[in-house]
């Protein structure tokens, strides 16, 4: 299965990202959404999951969403959440079951990287650019207990 990984909308979907997520038969949002339209713009590519993030609080997305949450997907364990870190510390404080696939978002930065089994994912800023740096998705396929990721620049797009 292909999904979409998106993160740090803040109320504002660039149209990139809706074009680079054409693709994916379900869609993860790892916080920071901003606005219930960008979920609702989200879903009409594909079912979406999402966590909140700190942008969120206070809103009726922090009713909606968990601040983390668990999702099995063809015998891939993904945990998503929205404040993650180094793959280095975060490998120390795994949640349990130990997942195959953690997701965050936050930094606006974009990372992937293998530790331990543990393939960590933060798909970058899909929202409007903060910080000087570009923008962002992330594909992931998981098929058979096994996922692969590539993160996807939306000046590519």
């Amino acid at each position: 299965m292909r999904i979409g990984v998106i993160s740090d909308t803040h109320g504002y979907l660039d149209p990139r990202a809706a074009v680079a997520l054409q693709c994916v038969a379900r869609i993860l949002h790892a916080g920071d959404i901003g606005s219930p339209a960008i979920v609702d713009a989200l879903e009409a590519i594909a079912p979406v999951d999402a966590v909140q993030g700190n942008v969120d609080a206070g809103t009726s997305l922090a009713r909606r969403f968990p601040s983390s949450r668990q999702i099995l997907i063809e015998d891939v364990l993904i945990h998503m959440t929205h404040i993650g870190g180094r793959p280095a510390a975060l490998a120390r404080v795994l949640p349990q079951p130990k997942p195959d696939v953690y997701i965050f978002g936050h930094s606006h930065v974009a990372l992937l990287e293998t530790l331990n089994g543990v393939l960590f994912l933060n798909p970058g800023a899909a929202g409007r650019p903060r910080f000087g740096g570009g923008l962002s998705v992330a594909i992931l396929d998981v098929e058979a207990g096994q996922a692969e990721a590539r993160i996807v620049p939306l000046s590519n797009i």
